[in-house]
């Protein structure tokens, strides 16, 4: 995979804190910033809302807007995964 360039501010004190932990872990900035983008990612993909939402790109602000408060009004027990199923579909031979 190629690798971008990507540029952002941070203020001197996050960048003295991603300094200290670079240094402390024998890594540089960019493994630290990486490895925290990546951990972050995964945890907002994890999100109800991401997940509900992620296969649905083109969803008008109204859909969406009706998902957040359906999403929103769900208590952690309406939230946990009681059933899961697995289906395995192959190639029919023609």
């Amino acid at each position: 995979m190629a690798a971008k360039a990507l540029n952002f501010k941070l203020s001197e004190e996050e960048i003295n804190d991603i300094k200290e932990i670079a240094s402390v872990f024998n890594m540089t900035m960019t493994d630290v910033i990486r490895e925290a983008v990546a951990e972050y990612i995964a945890k907002m993909k994890n999100d109800p809302y991401y997940r509900l939402t992620a296969n649905i790109p083109d969803a008008s602000p109204e859909e969406t807007a009706e998902i957040l408060a359906a999403v929103e009004s769900l208590s952690d027990d309406d939230l946990k995964i009681i059933h899961s199923e697995t289906i395995t579909i192959s190639e029919g031979t023609a």
